[in-house]
């Protein structure tokens, strides 16, 4: 195999796969990228046998040789190599035997490869239900969601994130079992009722190579697999297997208590009282009276942070607390002006909402003190 193409036409393609790598390199040939070149078309993969990221690249038009082929290479090493290379250049690939030469300019490279056909590869389904969504649509329900995506949970069910289609709406739901964030939007299509749990890496994946454009992703979901299309790149992940939580009995719907706050100066004031807050539960309190809230932190050293915030809240006075990086999360996901604290006492999950999106929710829990 022959191929000779800018740089940034290589680097593109590897650096939208380069996540799915497996760092922990349990076999070596997870540690690569499969490289096929077929005519003016590079096709670049990478998996980690739960997941598998494609990414097909045209080679420009710079003149590249009839040498089709294809090679597993590591991939750390030539990423690196490419991106050491100046902005501009022209890159030359010239695989023979076991060894992939890199050239460009006066610089040269040799890298050990693996056969091609030891590479895993996931087949994608070809059948199964189709969702559509617009990039920026998808990428805004993950940015409200993922956060609240439990990490290594003997609930394995709750290491992922949640895609319930029913008619023509569409929830997406994430919770470690302290808190749950929710997010509705309406679909294109109105399919049956289908639910799929999505792998957390799947998710943090996905979130890295969206983008804010109108570009339509399609999601095709089948029994044990999903595959997200969008334009060159095509992401095909294991579905988590399990009964997710029912979402719609955890959130709560009659709170008598509706406090008002600016959510930047929330959260800045909540990011300056979690420098002092314990570090492992983190826990911080929250005493509202009528038009202010004391919010503080304290740590075993007895050093302690005390923020004071007008609020709109002409209620009788009490207190409540929280985890304070549930709240920052949630705060710092959102772009709203506004957000609405609805409460019932000490002991119920709170609920955050905004004015402007009411298919919004975020429960989280309260903390003892």
């Amino acid at each position: 195999m022959l191929l000779r193409t800018p740089r940034d036409t290589l680097l593109q393609p590897l650096s939208a796969a380069a996540g799915m790598v497996e760092k922990r390199q349990t076999k070596p040939i997870l540690g690569c990228f499969l490289i096929e070149k077929s005519g003016p078309t590079l096709t670049i993969t990478a998996t980690d046998l739960e997941a598998q990221i494609r990414v097909t690249q045209p080679l420009g038009e710079l003149p590249t040789d009839n040498g089709d082929g294809a090679l597993a290479v590591p991939a750390k090493k030539l990423l690196d190599i490419l991106k050491s290379l100046p902005d501009g250049s022209t890159v030359e690939l010239r695989h023979e035997g076991d060894q992939l030469r890199v050239t460009s300019g006066r610089s040269r490279f040799t890298l050990h490869t693996l056969p091609a056909s030891d590479f895993p590869t996931l087949q994608p389904p070809t059948t199964g239900q189709q969702l559509t969504l617009p990039q920026r649509v998808l990428r805004r329900v993950i940015a409200l969601t993922a956060f609240a995506m439990a990490q290594q949970d003997v609930r394995y069910y709750l290491n992922g994130l949640l895609f319930h289609q029913v008619a023509e709406k569409l929830h997406v739901v994430a919770t470690d079992g302290h808190r749950l964030a929710h997010v509705q939007t309406a679909m294109q299509e109105q399919g049956q009722a289908r639910e799929a749990i999505l792998p957390r890496k799947t998710v943090l994946e996905l979130e890295r190579l969206l983008t804010d454009s109108d570009q339509p992703v399609i999601l095709t979901i089948a029994d044990r697999q999903v595959v997200i299309q969008s334009g060159a790149l095509e992401l095909t992940s294991k579905i988590i297997e399990g009964k997710f939580p029912d979402y719609t009995r955890v959130i709560p719907s009659a709170h008598p208590v509706r406090i008002v706050f600016d959510r930047l100066e929330l959260l800045r004031a909540l990011q300056r009282v979690a420098v002092l807050a314990e570090d492992k539960l983190r826990p911080i309190r929250c005493q509202f009276e009528p038009g202010l809230v004391r919010i503080s932190g304290h740590n075993t050293e007895k050093e302690e942070a005390v923020e004071e915030i007008e609020i709109h809240y002409e209620g009788a006075s009490f207190e409540v607390g929280f985890n304070v990086t549930y709240l920052i999360d949630v705060l710092t996901a959102l772009a709203n002006d506004v957000i609405h604290l609805q409460l019932k006492d000490s002991m119920a999950a709170a609920l955050i909402t905004t004015p402007d999106d009411p298919h919004f929710h975020y429960v989280v829990m309260p903390m003892r003190l």
